[in-house]
């Protein structure tokens, strides 16, 4: 029901109406049989005063309706049938519709049942005139025609939304691990620093009040930041700049008593993909040094080689796990996506390799 109260107008669509068209060949035996003349109108009459409702309500989006409509079409043909050879394109309509909505086994059954049917009326009305056999004939081929198109179709609809119900899993599986993984890489390194500038700022709140409260500031900087990019990331928007990245690693590994050495190729120019997946790569590398290298040295390099661009970060700490993380396994998966590798080697400290096509 509409606001008003007023029943919602239904819409057919032109194919459903023009299909009505195959009613016509009920026309064949009031208009070449002079026996019965008026019996003949009044069947043509009944049969489609009875089957109108019924096709345009299963046709029209009726739930109840159409499960019954082909059963509804081969019961009228079959009483109408002995008066009217023409009835027969009845079963082409339930053709079409079981076509559509069973599967291709249960549609056979019922056009091999039709088909039965059919030459079982053409014997019982011992067909007389050629024009009958013209009736009857068309239908015939008619049922499996249409039926077998219209679950070809169907079939392939099915096909169709089955794929994009593939599709539209797979995407959301794929924005749930890149969301996964970029938290990862912002708050793994982010929670780090925090925690590493609150220890600061307690050291420095004993011996210098003001200097603890300018760490402190620089806490509620960092956290605020955080919270901007989680929500960059959430929606999908966020570009990591690598400047800005390696700024934010000198603070960092400089709060954790590190020194840091940047090299960069002067003039290197990244694509906003790469210059991201670069950024991200370089701070899960130096969350990994401030939480377990226990280092004093770490190195950076961005550089390019042939037709790769590459960013190496080493320090000279205790190693760490073979075994790759859940953020080391993320920067994988992210650089592979791009046609990069990662290489990771341990021994007397730790160097990590990105590689990404330019």
């Amino acid at each position: 029901m509409t606001d008003g109260g007023e029943r919602p107008t239904r819409r057919w669509s032109a194919p459903t109406l023009w299909n009505l068209a195959w009613l016509l060949n009920l026309l064949y035996q009031p208009l070449l049989d002079s026996r019965n003349p008026l019996l003949q109108w009044a069947v043509v009459v009944g049969v489609v005063a009875v089957f109108l409702p019924i096709y345009l309500g299963a046709t029209g989006g009726s739930e109840r309706l159409r499960p019954l409509a082909p059963v509804l079409f081969a019961g009228l043909a079959v009483v109408a049938l002995p008066f009217n050879a023409g009835a027969s394109v009845l079963l082409v309509y339930a053709a079409a519709i079981v076509g559509a909505d069973r599967s291709r086994v249960v549609a056979i059954r019922w056009f091999s049942g039709m088909s039965a049917l059919l030459l079982l009326a053409a014997v019982v009305a011992a067909v007389r005139q050629p024009w009958e056999l013209l009736a009857l004939g068309p239908s015939l081929v008619l049922v499996w025609a249409i039926g077998l198109i219209t679950a070809e179709g169907s079939a392939r609809d099915r096909a169709d939304r089955f794929r994009n119900a593939q599709v539209e899993h797979l995407a959301t599986l794929s924005e749930r691990e890149r969301i996964s993984r970029d938290l990862h890489d912002l708050l793994g390194q982010t929670l780090t620093g925090i925690v590493v500038r609150a220890q600061l700022a307690q050291r420095l709140a004993r011996a210098d009040v003001d200097a603890g409260v300018a760490e402190m500031a620089e806490v509620e900087r960092a956290a605020r930041a955080a919270l901007g990019e989680v929500r960059a990331t959430v929606s999908g928007w966020r570009h990591v700049d690598l400047d800005h990245e390696i700024g934010v690693a000198r603070d960092a590994l400089t709060a954790a008593g590190v020194d840091l050495t940047v090299v960069r190729d002067p003039g290197l120019t990244l694509t906003p993909s790469t210059e991201t997946a670069l950024g991200l790569a370089l701070r899960e590398s130096v969350t990994n040094v401030v939480r377990h290298a226990r280092a004093t040295r770490c190195a950076v390099a961005l550089r390019r080689v042939g037709e790769r661009v590459v960013l190496e970060v080493s320090d000279d700490g205790v190693g760490g796990e073979l075994r790759d993380g859940n953020g080391l396994t993320g920067m994988r998966e992210r650089i592979a996506a791009l046609g990069g590798d990662v290489d990771r080697r341990i021994g007397g400290g730790t160097s990590l390799t990105v590689a990404i096509p330019v």
